[in-house]
């Protein structure tokens, strides 16, 4: 018997705010206080899918501040019109700038300057907000290295899995189940509040609930059957972007394939971002050929003539710096049996050392 009780979707959202299912991180509190300052910037930064937009719109929300924000978005070509007219601007109210990593040196230049008058101004009814992925703060700095002492930087980190197990424990009992799987789930998000909706609601279509139950019910569906379902999903959308990349601007068989070795990192790096001189220091064996791509701007040249990619990787030339985009791309990456794929991409001699847990096959894949 079904219940008055909410549906799935309203419980685990794969897109927009949580209602029944909103977690505070553990960086929420320094949000609100910074949020609270006047004048001062606030910059946001960590991986993709962990909540950091949704954080800053709850904190908002919560200080009653809502109706005088506006939120831009990097992507969208109207707001990067309207980002570069803030400077001019008077009385802004509170502007977030979401996906700042995206902009144009220019526009952070000048955002970077506005910063610094309205923290010298310390005006009380500006404010500006800016979110990106890894290095966000840096990226601002390079363009005006005093700065660093006007504004408040929050950094996101993965979640720890007893907040990631909070948001599966409320979705449990918005649809007044019990999921048999919540640990393994908990675990195999890897920090990714994004990715442990996505799991449970896999897990509700799996055992055939869509809203809430009544009486209660015990959802016993396996985590390599859900994981296949969405694999399986993911894999539609995500293999041709990663085989894109992996191949470079051309393939060669018998090649070092660099690509797909920054991908291969990427994927197990634990903040979702790449430092490639890092990774190089760790890996000196492919100094040579990856160093080379990076050095001579190979990558960044590789990724602006590919504009498909750009919404799953993103590469600060700058900072060295190469982040995933999206978190059910990484969940991707993580899950791939990495000797197949550099078969199915047509590497002849590339091995990967280590264990994955599941394996991917995609029709027409060569």
């Amino acid at each position: 018997m079904v219940g008055p009780g909410p549906k799935l979707e309203e419980v685990f959202k794969t897109s927009g705010i949580p209602t029944h299912t909103f977690v505070k991180p553990t960086e929420y509190q320094r949000l609100v206080v910074s949020l609270r300052t006047a004048g001062r910037g606030l910059v946001i930064e960590g991986p993709s899918g962990i909540g950091k937009t949704t954080s800053v719109l709850k904190a908002i929300e919560e200080l009653g501040l809502s109706k005088n924000t506006l939120k831009l978005s990097a992507r969208i070509a109207d707001d990067r019109n309207l980002i570069a007219e803030l400077p001019l601007m008077q009385c802004i109210g509170i502007v977030l700038i979401d996906d700042f990593h995206r902009l144009a040196p220019e526009l952070k230049q000048g955002i970077a300057d506005y910063l610094k008058t309205l923290a010298d101004e310390e005006k009380a009814d500006s404010k500006l907000i800016i979110i990106g992925i890894n290095k966000a703060g840096d990226a601002l700095i390079r363009f005006a290295a005093d700065l660093n002492n006007r504004i408040d930087t929050v950094r996101f980190e993965t979640n720890p899995d007893d907040r990631v197990e909070e948001l599966v424990s409320k979705g449990e009992s918005a649809l007044n189940v019990e999921i048999s799987t919540k640990h393994d789930i908990t675990l195999d998000a890897h920090g990714s509040f994004h990715i442990a909706q996505m799991l449970c609601r896999e897990t509700c279509f799996a055992e055939g609930v869509t809203e809430y139950c009544d009486p209660k019910r015990k959802l016993h569906a396996s985590l390599a059957a859900v994981r296949e379902g969405v694999l399986d999903e993911l894999g539609r959308a995500f293999f041709e972007p990663a085989r894109t990349f992996a191949t470079g601007p051309r393939l060669r068989r018998e090649g070092r394939a660099p690509y797909l070795h920054m991908l291969n990192w990427l994927a197990l790096s634990e903040d979702w971002s790449l430092q490639i001189d890092q990774a190089l220091a760790q890996h000196p064996e492919h100094r040579g050929s990856v160093g080379q791509v990076i050095d001579k701007g190979y990558l960044e040249d590789f990724l602006s003539k590919h504009l498909g990619l750009e919404d799953a990787i993103h590469y600060d030339s700058a900072t060295k710096t190469l982040s995933i985009e999206d978190p059910k791309f990484l969940y991707f990456l993580r899950n791939l049996i990495w000797n197949k794929f550099a078969l199915q991409v047509g590497f002849l001699s590339t091995e990967f050392k280590g264990r994955y847990d599941f394996a991917l096959s995609f029709a027409g894949a060569e």
